[in-house]
Order: structure tokens, then C-alpha cells, then sequence
């Protein structure tokens, strides 16, 4: 693992720290619910995440620059495949839009933490044990051969959420925005609170194949959880704009399929075969766009066979 300057640390953590509270108080009340309102928010996050990257660049030089794009890039396209249990989770449970943003708001929080768990365990294990590298390409190659074989757009509940409403006291309806309510002398989970330990773990067992994936660029722990979390930090605004589109994204799983893959081989090929960051990064723009480009493709022929 590389060093990095404990100043730059604190730069992260103060911006982190600001974004999450402007994420909070932006959006409170239900404020900033529309789609276009989701897709302007999207496109900030984004040009924040591109623009840490120039700070990366220009205060730890063009190979962590290099690096940090291509973590984040692969971390922004798998989120996507958050994005549809999110989407799964709430629809099961009938949760109202007005109410989500705080559940995926206290989800991405919750994220954030066990990501920082992950990848510095992670780090650890790999500058212990070469082995482990091996281990992580194995778990992302066959990640990759079930996400090939289910489309996550289809999926119609969350293993998750079932499993634990059989088991946990939970009412019928949601209760306003609380999470626990007490009835006849009884303290039960409310749906929002079932969908918020929902997204949490999903989103753990996401992370056992999104981290790895991140570490088939870099080994530095600064450059994985830094382009980690502004990744994430988007999902909210990146859920919005998903929710509407899903039935007109038919490839993207490919795409996700594709990227996973690519990070698994790279990982078990690293010791004779060195990737750059860079061509990393073309090669996952071109898996994506290649997989969302013969999805709108699709919908357009089918539009001009229904005319």
C-alpha cells in the first residue's frame, strides 16, 4: 500500500463530511423529488467525483489520477445493479417516494462505513497474502456468470426483505416517516425500517463484489475508498433517474456482466500481464456504453415495429 499525505486525508473527510449534510438538508421534506430535479442532481454528483479526480491528479500525480478514475468508474457502474434492488425493495414493500430519500440517505451512510471496512481489511490482506489476489478474481468471475444469467430488472422481490419480514414484528402499512412505532403496548418495525436493514445488507454483499473489483486498479487505500465513496455518495439522485428507465435498459446487465469479468481476469492475469488504469477505464466506457447504447437501440426498433 502507497502512503499518502495525512492532509489529503482531511481534505477528503471535510468534503465528504459537507456533501453528506448539503445531501441531507437539500433534500428534506420531499424537496428535489422530480426527475429532472434527480437527473440535474446526478449529473453534480458525477462532476463532483470527476472533479476530486482532478485533485487527485494535480496534488498526487497523473498514475493515482489514473487510478482513482478508473476505481470510480468501476464502482459507478455496479452501483447501478444497487440501483435495481433498491428500486425491487421499495416497490415490495409500498414505500411512498416521499419517504425513500431518508432510508436510501441513513443506506448510502451505512455504506460508507462498511466500504471503509471492506477495503482496508481488504488492503491488509493483500499486502499479506498475494494469494488473496487470486481469491477476489474467482469471487468476480463467478459474480460475473450470475449477473449474466439474471437481469436484475426483472427481479420482482429481495431475498433479503422476505426473509426477515417472516421473522421481525412489522406493521402492515407505513407509518409517516418513522421507523419503529408502538402498538398495543408492542414495539414494531415500520417498512421503512425493514427496507433500510434491506438496502444495508444488500448492499454488503454488493460490496464483497464491487470492492474487489476496485482492487484489480489499485492497492491504495486512499484512491479505493475516496473514488468509493463519491461513487455512492449519487445513488440517491442515480436511483430517481433509474426508477423511470428501467424497462428500457434490456443489456445493461450484460454490460455490468462485462465489467465484473474484466476486473476478475485482470486480477488472476496481473502477475504477467499489467493493464494500465487508463486502458482500464476505455475498456469499461466501452462495456457500458456498448451495453446502454444496444439497449436504447432495442427500444427504439421496438418503437418503430408498435408504429
Amino acid at each position: 500500500m502507497q502512503s499518502t499525505p495525512s492532509w489529503a486525508w482531511i481534505v477528503f473527510w471535510a468534503l465528504l463530511l459537507a456533501l453528506l449534510v448539503v445531501d441531507l438538508l437539500a433534500h428534506r421534506g420531499g424537496r428535489g423529488q422530480s426527475r429532472r430535479a434527480a437527473v440535474l442532481w446526478s449529473l453534480a454528483w458525477v462532476g463532483l467525483g470527476l472533479g476530486f479526480c482532478g485533485f487527485v491528479w494535480v496534488t498526487l500525480g497523473s498514475q493515482h489520477g489514473h487510478e482513482y478514475l478508473a476505481a470510480w468508474l468501476i464502482e459507478k457502474s455496479l452501483s447501478l445493479d444497487n440501483v435495481f434492488v433498491f428500486l425491487v425493495i421499495f416497490r415490495s414493500l409500498n414505500v411512498p417516494q416521499r419517504y425513500q430519500h431518508e432510508v436510501l440517505f441513513l443506506g448510502i451512510f451505512g455504506a460508507l462505513v462498511f466500504r471503509a471496512l471492506f477495503i482496508f481489511v481488504g488492503a491488509a490482506a493483500l499486502q499479506r497474502w498475494g494469494w488473496v489476489s487470486y481469491v477476489f478474481g474467482a469471487i468476480l468471475l463467478v459474480t460475473a456468470w450470475r449477473v449474466l444469467r439474471e437481469d436484475p430488472s426483472k427481479q420482482e422481490d429481495n431475498r433479503v426483505v422476505s426473509w426477515l419480514a417472516k421473522r421481525l414484528p412489522v406493521t402492515d402499512q407505513v407509518e409517516g416517516p418513522r421507523f419503529l412505532v408502538k402498538q398495543q403496548g408492542r414495539r414494531l418495525a415500520t417498512p421503512l425500517l425493514l427496507a433500510l436493514v434491506g438496502l444495508e445488507v444488500t448492499d454488503i454483499l454488493f460490496a464483497v463484489d464491487s470492492v474487489p473489483a476496485a482492487f484489480s486498479v489499485t492497492t491504495d487505500t486512499f484512491i479505493l475508498y475516496s473514488s468509493n465513496a463519491f461513487a455512492i455518495l449519487g445513488l440517491r439522485a442515480l436511483y430517481l433517474v433509474i426508477a423511470g428507465a428501467v424497462g428500457q435498459l434490456k443489456y445493461l446487465h450484460y454490460g455490468l456482466a462485462g465489467v465484473l469479468a474484466f476486473a476478475g481476469v485482470k486480477m488472476v492475469v496481473e502477475q504477467w500481464v499489467h493493464i494500465p488504469p487508463l486502458l482500464s477505464v476505455a475498456i469499461i466506457l466501452a462495456v457500458i456504453g456498448g451495453a446502454v447504447g444496444a439497449s436504447l437501440a432495442h427500444r427504439r426498433s421496438g418503437r418503430q415495429v408498435e408504429a
